[in-house]
């Protein structure tokens, strides 16, 4: 099959390219573009961010973990192609150079993508778009005032032009590589019907959605994944509806396009997710994905539990649906058959009181230690239903039953909430890790429960608002 993208506004097609080849990798061997550079080579230093363009708008990635087969029908933008054909600068190159935000210059590329992208979408919270990049030498504060001095600068011709050539630069039709048969490798099927024949078909295959997780199997594993399906296609996955009801995710719903609908109706799941990894991985990253690998440690299992989500699965024209805490069976083990994959998350509508606390060694950007979602209601001073789920705690994640029953139908009351604390040595077994020790863990479990009384009671608890 062809891949055919922009680069630096010219056309690339490629032929048979291995379809876990990083998109990194190819710029610098094949083309010679080293502006961007490896540093972590897992999607945490941004060193290696470029602006990715489709039809929903101008992203910043990190092409470590961004296979080529991804980029199908996409525009892309290295460092060398922030400047304009004249050589012109883009304005956030230009007050980097004014004002300072270089030093070693390892980190630059990837700060200056990450701002060109924010500056295309015009976003300004610069402390948020740039957690994804890491300096040691700045100190940060002159890459801030170089992000702010772009601000009210107009957007150049040659990075709004992508997006209007992406359409035509598009190929598509060619039976290979949809779903038909024989397949080709990659699969990158174009609708969920697509996908469900090539998966029921080829049930050891695997499944690629942003590959913020399976990225990582390349590039720190060194697995050859073959075969491979590419969801990247699968645009009715990413479907987002709300109604009276509910709130359906589809799998493909990258994780910022979720916070933009979640923040006003869950406030502390959408502040959750602002820390979830980064702009760049929040780009890439699917809520299907964080669901489907099932890891004890992913961020929105336990909320969505605590919300009372429902998993949608589908297996060819078969599709199932259970409450997403049976999802998890056991470390390593969902209730997924071979050949069946997520295909969409629905939320009840309901009045918000949840409240979701993630504890992690860095603020931005990190793995959570532990994670608990609190979804509590109070009525007349009695708790009338209490959801609580943790991630972090078990090998799955998991509620925390005994604590539920030990507040439901008791006074909201601190002898209520002391006495439900007693309950967290029923519920949870943790490990100690390199993260947290059992103690911790259980600790701050404890805690996190009396931390959601106080906020529920109207106290300050964000360590963002607290100060001495």
């Amino acid at each position: 099959m062809k891949i055919t993208f922009l680069l630096n506004g010219e056309s690339v097609q490629l032929e048979d390219v291995p379809p876990t080849r990083t998109l990194l990798d190819w710029l610098r061997e094949d083309r010679g573009l080293t502006g961007t550079k490896e540093g972590c080579n897992e999607g945490d230093c941004g060193a290696c961010t470029v602006m990715v363009t489709d039809a929903e708008g101008a992203k910043a990635l990190n092409a470590c973990i961004l296979f080529l087969p991804q980029l199908d029908g996409k525009a892309v933008r290295t460092v060398e192609g922030a400047a304009g054909p004249d050589g012109t600068l883009h304005p956030a190159q230009q007050a980097m150079i004014d004002l300072h935000g270089s030093q070693c210059g390892f980190c630059t590329p990837g700060f200056i993508m990450s701002m060109v992208a924010s500056h295309a979408n015009g976003a300004t919270d610069h402390d948020t778009q740039l957690a994804g990049n890491l300096c040691r030498c700045t100190g940060y504060a002159p890459i801030i005032r170089a992000a702010e001095a772009t601000e009210t600068a107009p957007v150049p011709t040659w990075i709004t032009q992508d997006r209007s050539f992406i359409s035509p630069e598009k190929l598509r039709g060619e039976a290979a590589g949809r779903g038909a048969e024989p397949p080709s490798n990659p699969h990158i099927p174009q609708n969920a019907d697509e996908l469900a024949k090539a998966y029921a078909k080829h049930p050891d295959a695997t499944l690629v959605a942003g590959a913020t997780d399976v990225g990582l199997w390349v590039t720190k594993q060194l697995r050859d994944l073959d075969p491979v399906i590419f969801l990247a296609g699968c645009e009715d996955l990413k479907d987002i509806t709300v109604t009276d009801n509910e709130i359906r995710l589809g799998a493909m719903a990258d994780m910022t396009a979720v916070r933009e609908v979640i923040e006003p109706l869950h406030p502390s799941y959408g502040e959750m997710i602002r820390r979830y990894a980064s702009v760049q991985v929040r780009n890439a990253a699917t809520i299907g994905g964080n669901v489907a690998n099932g890891s004890p440690i992913g961020d929105n299992p336990p909320t969505l539990i605590a919300l009372g989500a429902t998993l949608h699965l589908r297996h060819g024209d078969a599709r199932r649906s259970m409450p997403i805490e049976d999802f998890f069976i056991d470390y390593g083990k969902q209730d997924r058959a071979p050949g069946e994959f997520v295909e969409a998350i629905t939320i009840p509508r309901q009045a918000d009181t949840l409240k979701v606390y993630k504890l992690s060694k860095r603020f931005d950007q990190d793995i959570s230690a532990v994670l608990g979602a609190f979804n509590i209601t109070v009525e007349n001073g009695t708790v009338t239903s209490a959801r609580i789920a943790f991630g972090g705690m078990a090998g799955t994640p998991k509620r925390a039953t005994h604590v539920e029953q030990a507040l439901t139908g008791q006074p909201w009351t601190a002898a209520t909430i002391a006495s439900a604390q007693a309950e967290f040595d029923r519920d949870f077994t943790p490990m100690s890790d390199m993260r947290a020790s059992a103690e911790y863990r259980l600790e701050t479990a404890r805690n996190l429960l009396a931390r959601c009384y106080a906020e529920m009671n109207g106290e300050t608890t964000s360590v963002l608002a607290v100060s001495a």
